[in-house]
């Protein structure tokens, strides 16, 4: 099957309020795909629509072959699915949460207890198995939460938000999880506000804005449309920033960004660089940093939205009406 996820035209309405405005998607099996977006862009919506969670009111969408309305029940055999929030049971141990769902997925005591162990294990979470959740550090309970959407071997994984909250070590511990995953063959579909995240685990990335696809491509094509290279100038005295963003903007033709203290603008000639060093020098501007490097994709979000991504919201903004 060559892909694993298909949505066409996806509309999704909550009262007055347009989540999904026809959304399409083609997700490759065996593959990371990154949905990305501003708050209130249709992301959240998309995975629950597409998890069997919500119903569109038009189009349609299938994953591993089976349309989310007339095949729910085996489509929700195919997946599993981590919430932006881990939603163990904390008064539960390690264990006890993944036999529960074990037994829930029909599998036998022993088969479940042996499941359980394996996930438990590989998700280094052995030595606290017979621990209660509630005690669980939170790099702990997103990985007993992400080993409780693996228990049935799902072909498919919806992650939402899945490093929210987490450190930068858990979450370096969960992006090394996910690639194991998909070396074993598991599709993943990954909504994340961290565009380091996506540019770390995402072979191709649809932005989504106001319920719609405006882009999308891998990560390189997508930086290459915000004109391939990035000028990054950073004055040695921040007095002179207004200086730096004059002669940045005036050598390559649009406004620059001031970020704390360093201003960047894309170019596309790499002529500029010298051209902007004499303009500098001859404006009497030291610097302590001048470089050009390619587009991050913080930037190609800026560029394709008009505004950085922003902190993330719950499942339940989106239960209450309001799309995430």
């Amino acid at each position: 099957m060559e892909h694993a996820i298909r949505a066409e035209g996806l509309v999704r309405r909550f009262g007055g309020t347009t989540a999904l405005a026809g959304v399409d998607l083609e997700v490759r099996a065996g593959t990371v795909f990154g949905l990305l977006g501003p708050n209130g862009a249709g992301k959240t919506t998309t995975v629950r629509v597409l998890a069997t969670l919500l119903r569109p009111d038009a189009g349609r969408a299938s994953v591993g072959g089976f349309d989310v309305e007339r095949d729910a029940h085996r489509v929700r055999q195919l997946i599993g699915l981590t919430g932006q929030y881990a939603s163990v049971d904390e008064a539960l141990t390690g264990t006890e949460n993944l036999l529960l769902i074990g037994r829930l997925l029909g599998l036998s005591r022993a088969a479940a207890r042996v499941r359980a162990a394996e996930l438990l294990a590989g998700f280094h979470l052995a030595d606290a198995a017979g621990r209660a959740a509630k005690t669980y550090s939170g790099g702990m309970r997103r990985r007993l939460d992400l080993a409780a959407s693996l228990v049935g071997r799902p072909q498919v994984l919806f992650l939402d938000e899945p490093t929210t909250g987490l450190d930068p070590r858990s979450r370096n511990e969960l992006w090394d999880i996910v690639r194991k995953l998909v070396a074993d063959g598991v599709t993943v579909l990954l909504t994340t506000q961290y565009l380091e995240e996506a540019d770390q685990l995402a072979d191709e990335i649809a932005v989504v804005d106001h319920g719609r696809v405006i882009a999308r491509g891998t990560p390189e094509e997508l930086k290459a449309r915000t004109g391939g290279q990035v000028l990054a100038v950073r004055p040695r005295d921040p007095a002179d920033l207004p200086a730096v963003v004059t002669v940045a903007g005036a050598v390559a033709g649009t406004v620059p960004e001031v970020n704390q203290t360093t201003v960047t603008v894309p170019v596309n000639d790499p002529s500029v660089l010298p051209a902007v060093v004499r303009r500098l020098d001859a404006a009497g501007v030291h610097v302590a940093e001048l470089a050009l490097r390619s587009s991050s994709l913080d930037e190609v979000f800026l560029s394709l939205t008009g505004h950085r991504t922003e902190p993330t919201r719950t499942d339940q903004d989106v239960l209450e009406g309001t799309p995430a």
